[in-house]
């Protein structure tokens, strides 16, 4: 590629328009920005304020070069004076801008190469932004990606024609991801910045396990039940508080199913690694933070609902369960209660009201005891 030929630029527009999908305008101005770039590689100085005009229908480009009017120039390729200027312009004031107009037939070699390498990224870009806009109404969902490339920090997930990236921050924690494999990822958001846009995947965050439930839980559509919240530690744990909104409905049996089947099935997506504690949401704040602490059971509760911070008293054998490992019980029950929780181990009461909260079997147990006497 010695010289760019303009008439043949002129009869490429028509041709990339159509092969790449794009709006004829689009591909123009991305020529107009490389005839450009090119003719102040070839002619002009680095931070020059230039444009071009391509006309297709002769197939010719005229390249237009602004410098402002001033009293003493200090650069002529920016600036102007008064003087020169009103022979361009009758009219002409300090602080305007003129335009000289440069007619452009061909460029040299390097040049041109500059001219190509800009149509090339520009091209990609509006390629992708075309892409990209079919998706800001699926940003929300969920939608089956294939594994294309797996980056030491990123996944690179193909979408049908777009690729979406999967951060770190966005995996699940001690997930495998192998090349050429299909999986379902969040279509987290676009995010756009200087290397153009970006599509946006997660399987890590709390909406991604809240789709997935919506799959599997039809009652979530009617209403019945619903997700109240949700925190999640992607790859070791998540608690869901659910509650019901027609009597006698269990909201907890509904979102584990019959036999675990629901509950399952999402495991089954995110991992089986990842435990998941399903929890009656209430709107008794004391309870909700003994339901939110299950499986540890709670003793007593003492709230602070200035400060949202609540005291929780545990006897010795179940300090370890109310905390979890590293922490993660308590820490997971707080961010879905809304409220620090500092677990304490309650003194051991009088052997009688040792344990107010009998098991069944207990009672069972006492009753044979009865019986047999």
């Amino acid at each position: 590629m010695e010289d760019i030929n303009i008439k043949q630029l002129t009869l490429a527009v028509r041709t990339i328009a159509e092969e790449k999908n794009l709006p004829e305008e689009t591909v123009l101005s991305v020529i107009e920005q490389a005839i450009a770039a090119a003719w102040r590689r070839d002619n002009g100085e680095r931070d020059q304020e230039v444009r071009a005009e391509l006309n297709i229908n002769d197939g010719t480009a005229s390249v237009f070069v602004s410098r402002e009017i001033v009293e003493t120039v200090g650069s002529d390729a920016l600036e102007i004076s008064l003087d020169d200027a009103k022979k361009l312009k009758k009219d002409a004031v300090v602080g305007d801008t003129i335009e000289d107009k440069h007619e452009v037939v061909s460029f040299g070699r390097v040049a041109a190469q500059t001219a190509k390498q800009v149509v090339l990224q520009r091209l990609r870009e509006a390629e992708r932004e075309v892409v990209l806009a079919e998706f800001e109404d699926k940003i929300g969902t969920v939608v089956t990606g294939i594994v294309q490339r797996v980056e030491p920090r990123v996944v690179r997930v193909e979408l049908g024609k777009a690729i979406g990236i999967l951060p770190q921050s966005e995996q699940i924690q001690g997930e495998f991801y192998s090349v050429g494999s299909r999986m379902k990822v969040f279509i987290k958001d676009i995010e756009r910045d200087n290397r153009g846009p970006q599509l946006v995947l997660s399987r890590g965050n709390e909406a991604f396990v809240e789709y997935l439930f919506r799959q599997e839980v039809p009652e979530m559509e009617t209403g019945a039940v619903e997700i109240k919240g949700i925190a999640r530690e992607a790859g070791r744990r998540t608690k869901l508080a659910v509650a019901s909104t027609v009597p006698g409905v269990d909201p907890v049996g509904t979102f584990v199913g019959g036999h675990g089947t629901r509950v399952n099935a999402v495991m089954h997506e995110i991992g089986e690694q990842e435990k998941i504690d399903i929890i009656t949401y209430d709107e008794n704040i004391d309870s909700y933070i003994r339901n939110a602490l299950s499986p540890a059971e709670v003793v007593k509760v003492e709230i602070d609902k200035d400060t949202k911070r609540a005291k929780v008293f545990v006897s010795e054998d179940q300090q370890s369960i109310a905390i979890g490992r590293g922490g993660q019980n308590v820490r997971l029950a707080a961010r879905l209660t809304g409220y620090e929780l500092d677990i304490e181990t309650a003194v051991a009461a009088k052997p009688a009201e040792k344990k107010a909260k009998k098991n069944i079997e207990d009672g069972l147990f006492a009753a044979i005891e009865e019986q047999s006497k």
